[in-house]
Formats: C-alpha cells, sequence, structure tokens
C-alpha cells in the first residue's frame, strides 16, 4: 500500500516538507483556496457533518476510508501513484525515450495549456453545481454531490501541485488565476464553454456527472499517457475517483427514468406531468443537450494542436499502450466527415491532426453504452420507449459542425428554419426547464426520496437504507 501521509498541513504522498519553498508556496495558496470554497463551493453546508469517503493511499483496491467530515475541514491534498522505474515514453517522436521528471524547455508551453485547462474545469463544476445541495432529493443525494465537489476540489490541487512545482512565476501566478475566474462570470468565465453552463436542477447535474465527467475520464486517460511521468502519475490517480462521479450520473439518470415508467404503470391515463415524474421525452431533451455540449469539450475534429501534443509525446490516447501497436502515427490516415461549402463529404486527413476525433470517438462509444443501460430501465418495466444518444453533428459550438444545422437523429443537413422549428422537441424548453425546476424540493428525512427519483438499489459503503449521510 503506498499511503498517504494526513499529519502534514497539506497531505501528500510525494514527501513535500523535504522541499520547504515548496512546501511554503502551496501552504501560501492553501487559504486562498478555503476562502474560494466557502464563497464558491456548496452553500449553506459547511458547518453539517458529511459522510465522505478520503484517499488513505493510492493503490487501486482499498485506498478511501469513510467518515463523517465537515466539508471545509476535507483533507484536500497531492497523490500521485507510485514511480515505474524504468518508465520509457510510450508514443510520439520520443516513443522509448526516458520519461521525464522535469518539463522538457522546448514543450514547456504546451504543457502549462494542458495543465491549467484541466485545472479550471475543476473549481468550474463545483461553481455550477454550488447551490443544487438546496433542493436535494435524498440525503443519499446531497452526499454524493457533495462527494463529488470534494473530489473536484481535489483534483484542482493536483494541478495546481504541478504548476507550482514545475513552472515556477509564470504556475505560481496560473494557479491563483484558477481560483480568480468564476463560471458562467462574462468578465472572467471559465476556459471552457461547456463549464460556463448553468447547472439549475438535479436532471442537469445527472448528465454533466453522465456526460461532461466522462469527457474528464477520456481527457484524464489520454494525459496518463504522458511522458511527463509527473502528470501522468497524477492523473492515474485522478481516475480511480473520477469513476464514481460517472457512477452518480449513470444511475441517477437511471433512478429518475425508474420512477417514471412506475409512475406510468400505476396511472396508465395520466399524464407524468400530473403525477409529479419527468416525463421521458424531457429526459431525452436533457440528454440531447449536455451530450452534445459535452461533445465540444474535445476540441476541432481536425487539430495541429492534437498533432503536436501527440508528436511531443505529452498526450496520447486513451489506453495506448492497450489498444494500439503502433505509436507513432507517422504516415497513417483517418478517415472523418466534414462540413464543406454545405456539404457533408468523406475526408482523409493525417492521423495525428484527428487525435481529437480519435478520443471523442471511443467516448461516443462509452456513452452509447450508458444509453443501453438506461433503455433497460424501460425494458423492464415493459415501457415502449427508447433513449438514443445524439448525432454528434447536432447543436455543436465547437469544429466542424459548428457552422451547421444537422438532424438530432441522423445527422442529415437542414436549413436554419427548419432546424430551429425541430429543436423545440429536441432540446428543452423554457417551459419544461421550468417543470423540472419546479420538481426540485429538498427531502432531508434519513430513507425518503422525492417524488421524482427511485431509491437507490444500494446504500454507500453497505450502509442501511435510512442512514443518515448528511447530518442537518
Amino acid at each position: 500500500m503506498t499511503g498517504i501521509d494526513y499529519s502534514q498541513k497539506i497531505p501528500n504522498n510525494v514527501d513535500l516538507k523535504s522541499d520547504k519553498r515548496l512546501q511554503r508556496a502551496l501552504e501560501r495558496w492553501q487559504p486562498d483556496y478555503i476562502d474560494w470554497w466557502k464563497e464558491m463551493g456548496p452553500t449553506h453546508f459547511n458547518e453539517n457533518d458529511v459522510y465522505l469517503r478520503t484517499a488513505i493511499s493510492v493503490d487501486r483496491d482499498g485506498w478511501a476510508n469513510f467518515g463523517y467530515v465537515k466539508m471545509p475541514d476535507y483533507r484536500w491534498g497531492i497523490f500521485l501513484t507510485p514511480t515505474e522505474p524504468g518508465g520509457k515514453i510510450g508514443f510520439g517522436d520520443h516513443e522509448g525515450e526516458d520519461v521525464w521528471e522535469n518539463v522538457p524547455g522546448e514543450y514547456r508551453n504546451w504543457l502549462r495549456r494542458l495543465i491549467v485547462t484541466q485545472g479550471d474545469t475543476e473549481p468550474a463544476s463545483v461553481e455550477q453545481q454550488r447551490l443544487l445541495g438546496l433542493t436535494a432529493p435524498s440525503l443519499y443525494d446531497l452526499r454524493n454531490l457533495f462527494q463529488v465537489n470534494v473530489e473536484e476540489g481535489r483534483h484542482l490541487w493536483a494541478m495546481v501541485y504541478l504548476l507550482h512545482s514545475y513552472f515556477g512565476k509564470d504556475g505560481r501566478e496560473e494557479a491563483s488565476e484558477l481560483l480568480e475566474r468564476r463560471s458562467g462570470n462574462a468578465d472572467s468565465p471559465r476556459i471552457l464553454t461547456t463549464f460556463n453552463e448553468p447547472c439549475h436542477d438535479w436532471l442537469s447535474f445527472f448528465c454533466f456527472t453522465m456526460f461532461t465527467d466522462r469527457d474528464g475520464k477520456f481527457q484524464l486517460l489520454s494525459l496518463a499517457e504522458s511522458g511527463f511521468e509527473p502528470l501522468a502519475r497524477t492523473t492515474r490517480f485522478m481516475l480511480t475517483e473520477e469513476a464514481h462521479h460517472m457512477f452518480v450520473g449513470q444511475t441517477g439518470i437511471a433512478r429518475v427514468i425508474r420512477r417514471t415508467c412506475e409512475a406510468m404503470l400505476e396511472s396508465p391515463d395520466k399524464d407524468p406531468m400530473e403525477m409529479g415524474v419527468v416525463p421521458l421525452e424531457i429526459i431525452q431533451h436533457y440528454i440531447n443537450y449536455w451530450a452534445s455540449s459535452s461533445l465540444d469539450l474535445f476540441g476541432a475534429e481536425v487539430s495541429s494542436n492534437s498533432a503536436n501534443f501527440f508528436g511531443a509525446g505529452i498526450k496520447g490516447r486513451a489506453y495506448e499502450q492497450k489498444n494500439y501497436d503502433e505509436h507513432k502515427a507517422i504516415d497513417q490516415g483517418y478517415a472523418i466527415n466534414r462540413w464543406q461549402d454545405g456539404k457533408v463529404v468523406n475526408d482523409e486527413v493525417p492521423l495525428r491532426n484527428a487525435m481529437n476525433e480519435v478520443l471523442r470517438d471511443e467516448y461516443v462509444k462509452e456513452n452509447e453504452k450508458g444509453i443501453q443501460y438506461w433503455n433497460r430501465e424501460c425494458e423492464k418495466a415493459g415501457i415502449d420507449f427508447k433513449f438514443t444518444y445524439p448525432h454528434r453533428r447536432f447543436n455543436r459550438k465547437v469544429g466542424e459542425w459548428a457552422d451547421g444545422f444537422f438532424h438530432v437523429n441522423t445527422g442529415e443537413p437542414m436549413d436554419e428554419t427548419a432546424y430551429k422549428k425541430a429543436a423545440l422537441d429536441w432540446l428543452p424548453t423554457q417551459q419544461e426547464a421550468d417543470y423540472v425546476k419546479g420538481l426540485m424540493k429538498a427531502v432531508t428525512e434519513p430513507g425518503k426520496y422525492a417524488n421524482w427519483i427511485a431509491p437507490p438499489l444500494r446504500g454507500i459503503n453497505g450502509q442501511e437504507h435510512d442512514f443518515e449521510y448528511v447530518k442537518l
């Protein structure tokens, strides 16, 4: 077991105490982080005891300890997976060379950009979700929200450690700016558009953790292959926590579907809205919105940046060593569709330039499995309804498809007028958003759940159904 030293002011497994200069710099950043958490983190709940898990080692198995803690007292820190002796860069122009323990000068700006962008997403999601605790459908869900939040906070710590450790004054300034930007702020927004979108209700939260956190998983997988060893070791541990976030989203939507199906069977002649549950069509509209927004996070389909990052050995493909036999991606092409002169055309581009699309392809496949998981809820209930994953051209704001209008299921081009009319049946309307928001009423009695969502199949860490996950 690779343990974490919790006796220090900043818990870590990187022997922080041996580098006094770095330790002092991070200890100066720490109070600003706590101030940010109290201002922009989960509102109204900083004095409550929450049943949270905390990492006690960086091993894949048995690394978490469960217990009550007040969120501002959560022991955020710096946790990296162990160094692998004799590590080699696994892809790109430096394939086979020793991994880098320090930042190569020629790649300094690229690496800093990747780390800052990844780091910016972590506090952004906490800010987007800060008011959701006031309308939690159960103590179980309230606790899951807070678990996601504190882990996003720790992921921010991971990136801040890298900035402080390896990027000098520039890194310290970037770390400070990560606490200054605000999700949705017109003057100082978060870097990526999706992380400025409002998350007003729990249906949006579940979609966010299903689709947007899954993008986070694939970005971390690609960075976990990095030839810059500290970045790879950091993101490998982050992946162990990211799995819970996607679990919250996938099972959360499944529970909403299950409850709606139950209500439809109980009163087949009634409108689901009359029964205070979420119509399956509205769930589909939310899927369309958040899934398409999250697709933008991968960037353009054809990208010189992706080619540069791969060639430099600083950002690979997900499961690079496991899924691919050849790791230089030279003199190879990748077939994609493109939007040219108002038409969808087939093209083949250099593989390195298509690395964003390679990653997006794997992401889409995994999301489609999630859709099948949700459809099984309808099948088990005997409800004739099938959820679908929106076509990747639909409702895009970044990349090849941003300038066109496309059918939600087929991806066929549409004229703007027809699209905007049809989109009223594809994306959440204001009336639907208002209805969903109207369902959001806090349920705080242990073991009780809001009418619009079913209980989970099992409790957290084997707890009984009426366990008091948050002490209010």
